[in-house]
């Protein structure tokens, strides 16, 4: 079931936001402090009043202030992660996950998640014998106990140091491959949406001004000016080919092309993600002979737009689903007197191949890139 978000609000936090999110789906919500992230989570459990408009989720209504719904909070399946964890200190990790199961075996149940979240042995640990780390994945477990239809988190990995946020980043990860849940993530922080979300709503003085896939957001004008220095870049879904043990290769196939990768241990037929930088990919108009680059990847010039007075991002489609963004210099594009359907080859950089795969990500399928929208 999808969830729909249609919310307006004048004071205290100005608020304009709507925007959608689908089962299985992660949508980050992105902005600076005081842009109403929060409050729009809360709205979503039913913990905000005097928020108006809109929340379904799928047939359900659990905020429609037209017509005066208002579900209460303890009846909408809601999972909340919060910035601060909000744990029971005087109880363990065990009771604190149990104390929120909706089950019959409360306690069997909040084992049962405390392994899923590799705590089984820490259970009987109150929070303050517990790691930033560690909470948060108490936390986490609590949030599931509900057996939510919606998991909320509210920018769960801000209190932790980046070694172990980047562990958090793997581990929920891995747990998404089990949700049919939407998934909302508040954060100010755009790495950890291109790290993990599907798509994106970006938020400035309360109104969503884009969603979308994550890329193709950050790609436009209106939120590349509210992110400076962030590289724009494509989110391509694959599944691994084949190793290449002589090399420590392995082979990712995306649609009809194949990229050339350092080696990942995963099996033939795995589903996945990478990231590439428009930064790592070069164009050129004949496939180089005589270059050390292996991965150079025939395409047809989709667009071009000017990012700044120096760049331009250019769009090449290689396949039937899929777009590699490229950035060039201005001088470049006009040296090679690029246009749209022209074909081109794309030349990917070494370098970008090890960064792509410190973004990789295991996902259920290669679902086709939305494209991204204003915001209302």
């Amino acid at each position: 079931m999808g969830l729909r978000v249609r919310l307006r609000q004048a004071e205290p936090i100005p608020l304009a936001a709507q925007f959608e999110c689908g089962a299985g789906e992660m949508l980050a919500l992105v902005g600076p402090s005081g842009s109403g992230k929060t409050t729009i989570l809360r709205a979503i459990a039913g913990l905000a009043r005097g928020v108006a408009g809109e929340v379904r989720l799928g047939d359900q209504t659990w905020l429609d202030s037209e017509r005066g719904v208002q579900r209460p909070p303890q009846r909408r399946r809601v999972g909340f992660v919060f910035q601060s964890y909000a744990l029971f200190p005087h109880l363990t990790a065990l009771q604190n996950v149990a104390l929120a199961s909706t089950r019959r075996n409360a306690e069997a149940h909040a084992r049962e998640l405390l392994a899923r979240v590799r705590l089984q042995d820490l259970a009987h640990r109150r929070p303050a014998q517990l790691s930033g780390g560690q909470q948060q994945r108490v936390a986490l477990a609590r949030a599931l106990a509900r057996d939510p239809e919606v998991l909320l988190l509210d920018e769960p990995f801000s209190a932790v140091d980046p070694a172990v946020r980047a562990q958090l980043y793997e581990e929920l990860g891995q747990l998404r491959l089990g949700f049919a849940m939407p998934i909302v993530l508040v954060t100010h922080d755009v790495q950890e949406a291109q790290r993990l979300a599907d798509r994106m709503a970006v938020l400035e003085g309360g109104a969503v001004i884009a969603a979308g896939a994550v890329d193709e957001v950050l790609a436009l004008p209106q939120v590349a000016r509210l992110f400076p220095g962030v590289e724009a870049g494509t989110l391509l879904h694959g599944r691994v080919d084949a190793h290449e043990d002589a090399f420590a290769l392995t082979r990712i196939a995306i649609e009809d092309c194949t990229l050339r990768v350092p080696r990942v241990e995963l099996a033939p037929g795995t589903p996945l993600r990478l990231r590439i930088a428009a930064r790592d990919v070069a164009l050129a108009l004949s496939p180089p002979p005589d270059v050390s680059i292996v991965n150079r990847v025939p395409g047809r010039v989709q667009s071009l737009a000017a990012r700044d007075a120096t760049y331009v991002d250019v769009q090449v489609r290689i396949g039937a689903r899929t777009s590699l963004r490229a950035r060039i210099t201005h001088e470049a594009a006009l040296r090679l007197a690029l246009a749209p359907q022209q074909p081109v080859w794309c030349l990917i950089k070494s370098v970008a191949l090890d960064r792509a795969t410190s973004w990789l990500a295991v996902e259920r399928a290669a679902p086709p890139a939305a494209p991204a929208q204003p915001g209302a």
